[in-house]
């Protein structure tokens, strides 16, 4: 498989940087090739550029459409363009970043905005005019994964925790940006207690995270429902026969 690994952490001495280190070891070891996308070393610019759209509203009208029909047909800057094709030569992308105020840092955030532009995350119409998402986006057939750290233990993120299930936590990453542009999201790699790992802990650690990379391509993904599956009504609204007595994100997921 071609794995595209991004990551995001400031520091590559650090306990992300080392479990970062030893997982490119074990697939490249595997027969697998390896792209990587180290935020922080890249110094990725995560912030959108403002376009100047005028003070004349027919004016900014005019440029607000050729703005978006410039980033639909594949005209961005070239960094952009070599993340998008590291992307598109991916047969699974792995995310790795510590858990900052319950998200994603926001280089990572950045470049995700940057990268999954109208036209390459979003914005796709299928020939009878629905839109491609949720599933069956432009990453269709790709497997993604989230490698996420944190401070907290392991019980906060339990279905019953304070912090809420770590599944619903990551709702938005994994289902709103991965599941959304069509990849099959594996579930996540947790690596709790981080700032309080202790040189005898970190085996540990290490071996969950070997033994997930080596299932990427076998593991079975979260069973999210695709929105074209027949699954919504028409206003992209879970069916009433479907999870008639919940509500909330996890109605979302096939159980």
């Amino acid at each position: 498989m071609n794995i595209l690994w991004v990551y995001a952490h400031p520091e590559p001495r650090s306990l992300n940087g080392s479990l970062r280190d030893a997982a490119l070891v074990q697939l490249r070891s595997d027969g697998h090739t390896v792209e990587q996308s180290d935020l922080y070393a890249m110094q990725w610019n995560p912030v959108v550029q403002p376009v100047d759209y005028g003070h004349d509203p027919a004016e900014r009208f005019k440029v607000a459409t050729a703005s978006s029909k410039a980033l639909a047909a594949g005209m961005q800057t070239p960094d952009i363009v070599a993340e998008q094709q590291k992307l598109l030569r991916a047969d699974a992308v792995v995310l790795q970043f510590p858990l900052w105020w319950f998200s994603m840092p926001a280089i990572m955030k950045g470049w995700v905005d940057r990268v999954f532009v109208e036209g390459f995350g979003y914005g796709i119409r299928r020939a009878d005019g629905r839109s491609r998402r949720y599933g069956d986006g432009t990453l269709a057939g790709k497997r993604a994964m989230v490698v996420v750290s944190m401070g907290g233990s392991e019980h906060t993120v339990s279905p019953r925790g304070i912090n809420g299930e770590l599944d619903e936590m990551l709702y938005p990453i994994q289902h709103g940006i991965l599941f959304y542009t069509g990849m099959s999201v594996l579930p996540p790699v947790l690596v709790a207690s981080a700032d309080r790992m202790t040189e005898t802990d970190y085996p540990a650690a290490e071996s969950e995270l070997l033994q997930r990379v080596k299932g990427l391509p076998t593991d079975e993904p979260i069973p999210y429902r695709t929105q074209n599956g027949g699954d919504y009504d028409r206003q992209f609204v879970l069916r009433d026969d479907l999870a008639p007595e919940d509500t909330g994100v996890r109605i979302h997921t096939e159980r």
